[in-house]
């Protein structure tokens, strides 16, 4: 603990020493911030947080996806991922999404398997699973 204090001590003494402090000035300004006036902030994804494991997107439309959230659901973008809809909320889905595709014959089919694999450790994960005929 000594060590660590003569350690801090010594920093501290050196930026001192060179003029450093926590509010310089130039430190605040490092870039020209009019490089970025002309971007905006946009949500690119649902309003919720979490993992998901389960994506799956169309061959023949290349705007269309889906994903699965290990919180639940399955979320559906026609515009390549400017804007989520959620399309199970009117299933009796339960449970989080580990498993997703879309039907090669036809691409109104979703398959959707529940359960997702654990984060940690080979523990074993119920699953079930259902289709979707999204409108």
């Amino acid at each position: 603990m000594r060590r660590f204090s003569s350690i801090l001590m010594s920093i501290a003494v050196s930026a001192a020493a060179l003029g450093l402090t926590a509010t310089d000035a130039s430190a605040q300004a490092a870039y020209d911030t009019t490089l970025y006036s002309a971007l905006s902030w946009r949500m690119i994804g649902p309003y919720r947080g979490g993992r998901s494991v389960a994506a799956a997107g169309v061959v023949s439309d290349p705007m269309v996806y889906y994903f699965g959230g290990t919180g639940g659901g399955v979320w559906k973008t026609v515009d390549a991922g400017m804007t989520w809809q959620p399309i199970s909320d009117e299933t009796d889905m339960a449970g989080s999404i580990g498993a997703i595709a879309v039907a090669p014959s036809d691409a109104n089919v979703v398959y959707v398997g529940t359960g997702s694999p654990p984060r940690r450790g080979p523990r074993l994960c119920s699953r079930a699973g259902a289709h979707l005929r999204p409108q």
